[in-house]
């Protein structure tokens, strides 16, 4: 098979990378522009141990410029594409909103264009939880409404969604867009909280609470994210797919600040900061659907997550 990965050197696809890259049946063509959002070493470090790789070719290019995508899609016959690249983060889009309309919406829609032109028939796209909003609802299920996006980045998910399901509509394409809640491990990005909690309380520096600490996170390990994406890609019984990948056991923020300490013997300085624009105070994934169409099964708890992700952290920061 030969797969196409958007965002290939971040968190996300350097992890799927590696696993697909243990087939050595598989080709993985891997676009990153390798761009500021945070340090571009970090992402270079993520998928230099897969670089000689004869199976892998990297093109460290921008989605938005269209001539040299065309180029990728007119050189390789691709089977299957997973789009995860993209701006995250709530916060930073409300503050610049436009670059996540360009980065999100107008990049996706020209990974669609490609796909219309050069009759490539399977998408799996990286949505977000964030779409649910501040939702009221005790676990978030795929049909619920979630037309009252209160963040640009989750308005931006929730149109590529929509923009994947027209496409699949008029060109018969298969999508499934994966809504992801929280995901953590190795290779976190450094300004998620995990992570940044991890190093500021190693290096005995005050960690930024936002609000009481009684919000929920549904937390998933990139493990279990990884294996849901694999088996989102071998699914092909319907066109067009809403699949929340999930941890199943939303935890508090407070919960989360004392795992980090125990794995770590080690207590936290806790500076308290007011809610934020954009943040909700939970979320909470109804996986029955994943279960049910991909056979997902998250198999890593929260501890043992933290665990690994420290673990991991101490020997590579």
């Amino acid at each position: 098979m030969i797969y196409l990965i958007t965002g290939t050197a971040g968190f996300i696809g350097s992890n799927l990378l590696d696993k697909l890259l243990k087939d050595n049946n598989n080709i993985v063509i891997g676009i990153d522009n390798l761009n500021n959002f945070y340090n571009p070493d970090i992402k270079k470090k993520n998928i230099e141990h897969n670089l000689n790789n004869s199976n892998f070719n990297f093109h460290n290019i921008d989605l938005l410029n269209t001539e040299e995508l065309n180029k990728i899609f007119e050189n390789n016959k691709i089977d299957s594409i997973v789009h995860l690249a993209g701006y995250g983060g709530v916060r930073p889009s409300i503050e610049n909103p436009k670059l996540y309309i360009d980065n999100n919406i107008v990049a996706t829609l020209n990974i669609l264009e490609c796909m219309k032109n050069y009759n490539i028939k399977k998408l799996v796209y990286a949505s977000s939880s964030s779409v649910y909003g501040n939702s009221k609802e005790s676990i978030f299920t795929e049909t619920l409404n979630v037309s009252e996006p209160i963040s640009p980045y989750a308005m931006t998910k929730k149109a590529c969604e929509e923009l994947c399901y027209t496409y699949s509509k008029l060109y018969n394409i298969d999508v499934i867009a994966l809504r992801f809640f929280t995901v953590y491990g190795q290779r976190q990005r450094p300004d998620l909280a995990i992570s940044k909690f991890t190093k500021l309380i190693l290096e005995n520096k005050p960690i930024p609470v936002f609000g009481d600490g009684s919000t929920f996170r549904d937390y998933t390990y990139i493990d279990d994210i990884v294996s849901g994406i694999i088996s989102a890609i071998e699914y092909n019984k319907t066109y067009y797919e809403i699949i929340n990948l999930g941890g199943g056991n939303p935890v508090s923020l407070n919960k989360m600040v004392e795992t980090i300490e125990n794995v770590l013997g080690k207590k936290a300085i806790i500076e308290r900061m007011p809610m934020q624009k954009g943040d909700v105070d939970k979320t909470a994934a109804d996986i029955s659907k994943a279960k049910k169409l991909l056979n997902y099964n998250p198999s890593v708890s929260f501890g043992e997550g933290i665990k690994k992700f420290i673990e991991w952290y101490k020997i590579h920061q």
